[in-house]
């Protein structure tokens, strides 16, 4: 099971990608037809602005499952082992409140626009309001097993970090031990 898992994730991050390129030619391709030819790319826009909401929302679902959203535990790190679990549990059991609130929403907004054309290409608009889903749907089910792991004691809420204190920590903990060590003699 767990390696159907990891080759969805690996599904997901090549999926951004692409989106990403796909956004990248699409921006860049428009702008060259519009200065150099005095053309564009009709669906440019459209397009991009879809494929940026679906990077969004799936980029999100890796960074969930990879505990990479940036969050401040400085109080449950200083809270007794009791206490600290049930606050993470108290937050987890909020974030899953939230996610079926977008779940929810989206769904809605998903049937709402289902016959709904957008202006420049005629998708669905169900389409752009189905990242909510894609997102909402693996977040819930993410959010739901570490909390089961939690309250069954599988991960410990005073040794794991659940999340990244900042964007620098995160950049250093990437980089191996030996990339620092030559790094460190040139100096």
């Amino acid at each position: 099971m767990s390696r159907i898992i990891d080759f969805y994730f690996f599904a997901l991050k090549v999926t951004i990608a692409l989106l990403l390129a796909g956004m990248v030619v699409l921006v860049f391709g428009n702008v060259v037809l519009r200065y150099a030819f005095n053309q564009g790319i009709t669906v440019s826009e459209e397009l991009s602005r879809m494929f940026f909401v679906w990077l969004t929302f799936i980029g999100a679902v890796v960074a969930m499952r990879e505990h990479g959203h940036l969050g401040v535990d400085s109080l449950i790190k200083r809270l007794p082992p009791r206490a600290a679990k049930a606050a993470v549990l108290c937050g987890h059991a909020l974030m899953l409140f939230a996610i079926w609130l977008v779940i929810s929403g989206s769904w809605t907004q998903t049937l709402i626009n289902l016959h709904v054309g957008a202006p420049a290409t005629g998708i669905s608009m169900a389409f752009f309001y189905g990242a909510g889903l894609a997102f909402g749907i693996p977040a819930f089910l993410i959010l739901l097993a570490d909390a089961f792991a939690i309250a069954t004691g599988r991960i410990d809420v005073t040794t794991t970090d659940l999340v990244r204190d900042s964007e620098d920590e995160a950049a250093l903990d990437d980089l191996s031990a030996p990339a620092l060590g030559p790094l460190s003699a040139k100096h």
